[in-house]
């Protein structure tokens, strides 16, 4: 059995378990948090979790491969207290260089590396946080699986078959051609990509972010100096500003996850498209949750974006992501033409070749995982301990079924907080029996407390925005609904 496989019947949740890469493989995308207080302390970088972690998301570490291959670079590249961080490409390093240059007003530099074939940004000790900021929040750097194989000294493999079928497989979920689908390291490095194409479309005009959006999106409007309007609830008043917002005015274009994470907010996709038709301006919608196998978006978005690290690839130690346009868009050469002049196709072909081989039963494991994770929520949703259940089934039903496929259900992840949330959401997360840590859309299943992991230095503001800061998310793996239940019934019961 397969790390990720085991890892349905033998989660990692107990004290002990703090620090263990989920799964139990080199490249791993989570890491077991698995006390509050662990979580709590990973936020506040205590060394007493600190030190014992084996793995972390990859773009809110540097993964170990990584590190290493940065350190040699270093020793090469670098001058006095200078440190520095790899990219694949020129444009890449050169826009870290600036951000940080903005961010901190350090001076960086990019030095070609040609022992790795990639370019580094040397940067003086002091700007260590913006570097890394432009890490995490752009998924522009280079991949552990690419940093392992230049310190094994194996070339890169040749993932043009893979590449080809990936592109065939993508492009007939979505009703499109392959052309039209693009891969990228990361689905932040898609997200960061089309932001850029969208910007340069219209230099300086404002971009809207509709709904409370994953972390690292609403950070690159936020922080990256591109002006933008944010709603956060995605409800009708919400919509009635983006009305007023773009009546007469020059949009860059509208960003929204459907459903959004982690709150599962369906917005009012039809009259968001009248909108956008009537003061034209492109919509880029993220699927990662729900996924083009329970919706079909097409009709609404001028573009659509996708994690591939999460139900795609399912095994939690690829990450990827795919920017899909829509041909039929009224946007679609002014679009294209925008995302080819800022596209660099940099995808390590180890990971296409992964990606590939593992979402060939994508479908399988997505229904599977939607249709328990409705048996699960329809559980929860009726325990005299839970204050509320975040899924669409439940939320914005209506508008969620409008893109529903006839055979397509409500996606494999929920949100849900306690009643007497201070009191018990502690307690049932330190005794639930399910692996614990960031990611999304892996075999097995996760929960994390979000909104403390996500947003441990915002907390009253994530709340003013509608996003409790109690929540819990639950990606729903390939265990069954029974099994599911009987877990979260005990965890319920140590809270009480």
């Amino acid at each position: 059995m397969t790390p990720d496989r085991e890892l349905i019947t033998k989660p990692c949740w107990r004290p002990e378990d703090l620090g263990a890469p989920l799964p139990d493989l080199p490249h791993a995308n989570s890491v077991c948090l698995p006390t509050w207080q662990d979580v709590v302390h990973y936020e506040e970088k205590n060394p007493r979790v600190m030190d014992r972690l084996r793995a972390g998301y990859p773009r809110f570490v540097v993964p170990p491969p990584c590190a290493h291959v940065f350190a040699l670079a270093q020793n090469e590249l670098c001058a006095g207290d200078e440190r520095c961080h790899l990219y694949s490409t020129q444009r890449a390093a050169e826009r870290c260089v600036e951000r940080i240059q903005a961010w901190c007003g350090a001076t960086a530099r990019t030095v070609e590396w040609p022992k790795g074939n990639m370019y580094a940004v040397c940067f003086p000790a002091s700007a260590a946080d913006a570097a890394l900021k432009y890490w995490r929040h752009t998924g522009d750097g280079i991949s552990s699986r690419r940093a392992q194989a230049l310190l094994d000294g194996t070339p890169e493999p040749d993932a043009t078959e893979a590449r080809a079928k990936l592109q065939r497989r993508i492009a007939e979920a979505t009703g499109v051609t392959p052309d039209c689908v693009y891969f990228f390291r990361s689905g932040m490095a898609a997200i960061y990509t089309i932001y850029r194409a969208m910007v340069r479309r219209t230099p300086g005009q404002p971009l809207i972010q509709l709904g409370f959006p994953y972390v690292d999106t609403l950070k690159i409007l936020q922080d990256f100096g591109t002006p933008h309007v944010f709603l956060p609830h995605a409800l009708e008043r919400d919509i009635n500003m983006l009305h007023q917002v773009s009546l007469g005015e020059t949009i860059a274009g509208l960003l929204c996850e459907f459903p959004s994470n982690p709150v599962l907010i369906s917005a009012d996709l039809t009259r968001v498209r009248e909108i956008s038709l009537r003061n034209r301006f492109p919509i880029v919608i993220d699927d990662t949750i729900s996924t083009w196998i329970n919706v079909d978006l097409m009709p609404v978005a001028d573009a659509i974006v996708t994690s591939l690290t999460k139900w795609f690839t399912g095994r939690g130690d690829v990450m990827g992501g795919s920017v899909v346009l829509n041909p039929r868009s009224p946007f679609a050469d002014e679009l294209r033409a925008a995302l080819d002049a800022e596209y660099e196709d940099c995808t390590w072909g180890e990971s296409l070749i992964l990606a590939e081989e593992l979402s060939r039963d994508a479908n399988v494991r997505v229904r599977q995982s939607t249709a328990t994770a409705s048996a699960v929520a329809e559980w929860l949703r009726k325990q005299s301990g839970v204050e509320a259940v975040y899924y669409p089934q439940f939320k914005q039903s209506e508008m969620y079924d409008r893109f529903r496929r006839p055979d397509g259900g409500y996606g494999g992840l929920f949100s849900f907080t306690l009643k007497n949330p201070e009191k018990t959401s502690e307690c049932f997360y330190n005794a639930l029996e399910i692996s614990k840590g960031p990611n999304l859309g892996t075999t097995f299943s996760l929960c994390c407390p979000f909104t403390l992991l996500a947003h441990y230095g915002e907390l009253d503001w994530a709340e003013q925005c509608g996003v409790p800061r109690w929540l819990m998310r639950l990606s729903i793996g390939l265990e069954t609904a029974d099994d599911l239940i009987a877990r979260i019934g005990r965890a319920l019961d140590a809270a009480r």
